[in-house]
């Protein structure tokens, strides 16, 4: 769970909020025209994996389907499997947080609005403290593939569920909750923005 946490969340995050934009299309530039062509119809891909349900779906959708225990078992034991769960983690994680984490003002250009941001932020939240809260106090082991492919360290089953499920809610939820309001300052800086430059329109018209 550690290991998703920084594949989902946190690496995407840091990387979100470094605003790679710039970076990307300067380098999409240096590609040569038939590559762009080639990559064109990434783009339509891109924009239907953007829509906020799709989005939240998939972040959250993935976590509960890597979760379910059959599923958990195969992908601990197969190395390709593994790699897949991890990579797919990781795509995922940068997909959705630059989603949220998008510099474009929603005023002016076609980003996700702050406020449709804030809400799929408190859905994630929401939705990832269940899962966490019933690993947590499950009665019985959720995880069975660790008695076979053994544990990092020495710790008794029960602690190390309980651990897991804990990491499982707590951390996201309080990125979660982080987000929101870096939403909230972004939204109120380009209010007071807007709004100087509006009445400096007005100044100037009078």
């Amino acid at each position: 769970r550690g290991q998703h946490l920084i594949l989902h969340h946190i690496g995407p995050i840091l990387i979100a909020l470094s605003n790679p934009l710039p970076v990307m299309r300067f380098w999409f530039e240096k590609i040569s025209p038939g590559w762009r062509r080639t990559l064109r119809p990434l783009s339509w891909v891109y924009q239907v994996l953007q829509q906020p349900f799709i989005a939240l779906f998939l972040f959250v959708g993935l976590i509960y389907f890597w979760l379910w225990p059959s599923i958990h078992f195969d992908a601990m034991l197969s190395r390709d499997l593994y790699w897949v769960m991890n990579w797919s983690m990781l795509l995922d994680g940068l997909l959705f947080w630059w989603l949220i984490f998008d510099p474009r003002p929603p005023a002016i250009t076609s980003s996700l609005g702050y406020g449709r941001r804030m809400l799929v932020l408190a859905a994630a939240g929401v939705l990832q403290m269940f899962l966490g809260a019933w690993i947590v106090f499950s009665r019985d082991m959720v995880y069975d593939v660790y008695e076979v492919c053994g544990r990092a360290w020495p710790l008794d089953p029960e602690v190390d569920q309980l651990l897991g499920g804990m990491l499982t809610y707590i951390p996201p939820a309080m990125m979660s909750i982080l987000g929101i309001l870096l939403m909230l300052r972004r939204a109120m800086h380009q209010d007071g923005k807007y709004t100087n430059q509006s009445k400096q329109l007005e100044e100037t018209a009078s």
